[in-house]
């Protein structure tokens, strides 16, 4: 009986190669789903402060019309680093909304002051 050898060299290499490119993958895989997860919880956050902050505009409406003041109302109401501004005016026994804007607080960066500025 003659003997055929076999050849493990290319089959070793070509498992080694995949399993580098699968765990690779995996990495990859990985280091996304959890930048995904980040980014949804900051925007979950974003949007509560931004429903609590619409709550709260809601409830002053609702109270400017219960009290039945003649003028016309314009206020700034501030909630964890964002503002909502309500213009009202009175519209015979209602209030018409004329601005209702929410905007987020900006804050200057101070970490890097002099990034562009040159000592001419």
């Amino acid at each position: 009986m003659r003997k055929v050898p076999m050849r493990l060299g290319p089959l070793a290499l070509l498992l080694t190669v995949i399993s580098i490119c699968l765990t690779t993958l995996a990495t990859l895989t990985l280091t996304t789903a959890r930048g995904d997860l980040a980014l949804a919880e900051r925007f979950a956050d974003t949007v509560q402060i931004r429903y609590e902050l619409e709550d709260k505009g809601q409830t002053y409406l609702k109270e400017t019309q219960e009290s039945g003041r003649e003028e016309t109302a314009h206020t700034v109401i501030e909630h964890e680093g964002y503002t909502l501004t309500i213009d009202l005016a009175k519209n015979g026994n209602d209030y018409a909304v004329k601005l209702w804007r929410m905007e987020k607080i900006w804050q200057e960066d101070q970490t890097i002051k002099d990034l562009w500025q040159t000592d001419n």
